[in-house]
């Protein structure tokens, strides 16, 4: 016996993709906050921590299976934010993902459900 193939779902192929290009924010972000005018931290310590919010981003995509992921993609979505503390550029950067995060899950949403009801 050959098992069912697994139902793909519009939502968590939107929030990988966004996820992915948001990693590769996330790092060159982290290279400038770190090595930038105006580091305010010592390199380690940005390294450290712009490693560890890029980890969570590849885990969350690990994760998008289960419904709890997404709320932990919103978490991602606001470490990214709060980044513009560091550097301002972060804030209009962070405001773009967040936008993109949140039309990715309402259309997701609401293609996943209309391909369930044909």
């Amino acid at each position: 016996m050959t098992p069912a193939p697994r139902q793909s779902s519009v939502q968590r192929s939107l929030a990988s993709i966004v996820l992915g290009f948001e990693l590769v924010v996330i790092f060159l972000a982290t290279l400038v906050i770190a090595f930038g005018p105006g580091a305010v931290l010592p390199p380690w310590v940005m390294l450290t921590v712009g490693g560890i919010v890029c980890l969570l981003a590849i885990a969350t995509m690990g994760l998008l299976r289960h419904r709890w992921a997404y709320a932990l993609g919103w978490g991602v979505q606001a470490v990214v934010v709060l980044s513009g503390f560091f550097n301002p550029a972060m804030f209009f950067i962070g405001a773009l993902f967040v936008a993109m995060w949140a039309y990715c899950m309402i259309t997701g949403a609401r293609l996943d459900r209309q391909k369930t009801l044909s």
